[in-house]
């Protein structure tokens, strides 16, 4: 009978295995960190890796601090190297009852506890409560109303509306110098202001200032129609036109700091940078096999296109071959969050000590307002020599020596090893060097490709009448589109500079940025010399003539002392 038990709990056990190495992961969010009395927030809870069984977690807790206006529930599936990950988000739009720091204790959501989280509810603003006396109104707000150039800020539009509207459309300001992005559907809920119950439709937006300054945001309107169930003359109620405008808001913007350096701008509020598969301390790495790395960028506040691209710098004893890249940019909330993603095929070339060297990327922390440092440690391994390939022990001459002879046979032994070596290396580096040829003859046929050409022409062309303008950030994008067509993975003016070989265009494009980032004053033929210095084409770096691809910035690789 015992046995039996023992083996029944070793077979649950067994079971319980794949559960729990596929566990969940939960996080917890909301949308807004302090809110009026009145408003509304929105909790996200994000499972990652949820399974179709995945249900709403128990949300009495939060009765006494909240009122619980409504839940959404989302999924989505992405396939990212043939590895399918799945996640969930359930939403759960809350309205504080009281004034004061409110807590969010921790939620059972599926079998895990997410992080307590805190709001800070100030009391409704004067303007709110004057305008509750209409049927309809709009309101505007930027969150925070301070920022930097290239920084995401959040633009929220809530219409108020107390009677029935069966049709209307609202109308987003358009701002010059402005990125303006709808991030995610509109969300519906109820709300009250001044003892009067109103239907919200909220929208949010993504705003990243293209310039510095000060930059006013015009009001946003709305024209519908609304219905009348009162009216006596109509059947089914008669329609009125209904409009309401919100407050113009407006933001200062700083540009960068005058000391930041040639590296690429990155205002966010958080940023990590890893990488991972590190073989495992007990496993042996030899001589021409592969370790497979991946690295991995992610900013929040930021999409992937302002992120730098990943690299890994010459190794000596190894050669790395890059995969191709991953990117991508999702939406937490009212915040972006871009990600990008190499992977590398590190190949040791001989035994020893392979030292892969720290990487590090400058950002800038839009929440201390300071200037932050990601860091990968630097890393060393010891290659072994290839499986296989023996060495004769340091003893050997010796013993040779003092007996006054050799034994042949034993000599001949690791010589013929030694060949064996010698020719895996040599037929692995052949195959090595004809798969590169192979992908360097495909790139240069699509790059010298006359199907491009046109594209590259046609972009040049815009740029120069660009030139003649004085919009620098109409200059600055069509200035990089037509780079883009000869250098596909060039992502700002920076990496343009450094790919450059004529000290004319480097300058010009200095003067281009000190006008789009820091507010410059352009000169009475500003866009004549940037016309002329360009409009022979780009003199690319005669090294980056025959790579492509490879007038990207790399991440700044340094040792650690």
């Amino acid at each position: 009978m015992k046995f039996r038990r023992l083996i029944g709990a070793w077979m649950l056990a067994l079971l319980l295995v794949p559960a729990l190495v596929h566990a969940a992961q939960v996080t917890a969010t909301l949308d807004r960190n302090s809110v009026q009395l009145g408003d509304t927030v929105t909790l996200n809870l994000r499972v990652e890796g949820a399974g179709d069984d995945v249900q709403m977690p128990d949300l009495r807790v939060l009765g006494q601090d909240f009122e619980i206006l409504g839940t959404s529930q989302n999924s989505s599936l992405s396939v990212i190297n043939g590895k399918a990950t799945s996640s969930l988000t359930f939403g759960v739009a809350l309205r504080p009852k009281h004034v004061g720091t409110l807590r969010i204790p921790a939620l059972n959501v599926a079998g895990q506890l997410t992080e307590p989280l805190q709001l800070e509810v100030g009391a409704a603003a004067p303007n709110a409560a004057a305008a509750t006396g209409k049927d309809v109104f709009l309101e505007a707000r930027v969150d925070p109303a301070r920022g930097y150039v290239g920084q995401q800020l959040s633009y929220v539009l809530r219409l108020y509306y107390a009677t029935s509207i069966s049709s209307g459309a609202l109308n987003t300001p358009r701002v010059d110098g402005v990125e303006l992005n709808q991030i995610g559907s509109d969300i519906n809920y109820d709300t009250e202001r001044g003892d009067r119950n109103y239907h919200v439709l909220e929208r949010r937006y993504a705003l990243i200032p293209q310039r510095a300054g000060h930059i006013e945001i015009p009001a946003a309107d709305f024209q519908g129609e609304a219905i009348d169930p009162t009216d006596p003359n109509s059947f089914f109620g008669a329609s009125a036109t209904v409009s309401a405008s919100s407050p113009a808001v407006s933001i200062d913007v700083q540009p960068a700091p005058a000391d930041w350096g040639n590296t690429a701008w990155l205002p966010a509020r958080e940023l990590s940078l890893s990488l991972e598969g590190w073989p495992n301390p007990q496993q042996p790495v030899r001589v021409g096999q592969p370790l497979n790395l991946t690295m991995k960028l992610q900013a929040t506040g930021l999409s992937f296109e302002a992120l730098p691209a990943l690299s890994l710098p010459a190794l000596d004893g190894a050669t790395v071959y890059p995969d191709k890249p991953v990117t991508g940019t999702r939406q937490d909330g009212q915040w972006l969050v871009g990600r990008r993603q190499q992977a590398f095929a590190v190949v040791p070339e001989r035994a020893g000590t392979l030292t892969i060297p720290a990487t590090t990327v400058k950002w800038w922390n839009v929440l201390t307002d300071r200037t932050e440092m990601a860091t990968i440690p630097e890393h060393s391994l010891t290659v072994l020599p290839a499986a296989g390939v023996a060495t004769a022990p340091p003893s050997a001459p010796a013993a040779a020596s003092s007996a006054g002879k050799v034994d042949t046979a034993t000599a001949a032994m690791p010589s013929t090893w030694r060949w064996i070596a010698l020719a895996s290396i040599g037929l692995w580096l052949f195959s090595a060097m004809a798969w590169w040829l192979w992908r360097r003859r495909r790139v240069m046929s699509s790059i010298n490709s006359p199907v491009e050409r046109p594209s590259s022409r046609q972009a040049q062309l815009a740029f120069l009448a660009a030139a003649r303008g004085g919009d620098p950030t109409t200059q600055v994008r069509c200035l990089l589109a037509w780079a883009r067509t000869e250098r596909p993975l060039i992502q700002h003016l920076g990496g343009l500079a450094a790919a450059l070989d004529d000290p004319r265009q480097q300058a010009a494009i200095a003067a281009l940025q000190e006008r789009h980032y820091a507010g410059g004053t352009p000169g009475p033929d500003t866009g004549g010399m940037l016309a002329e210095a360009f409009k022979r084409g780009f003199a690319w770096r005669a090294e980056d003539a025959g790579e492509p691809g490879s007038d990207l910035p790399p991440l700044y690789p340094f040792k650690l002392h």
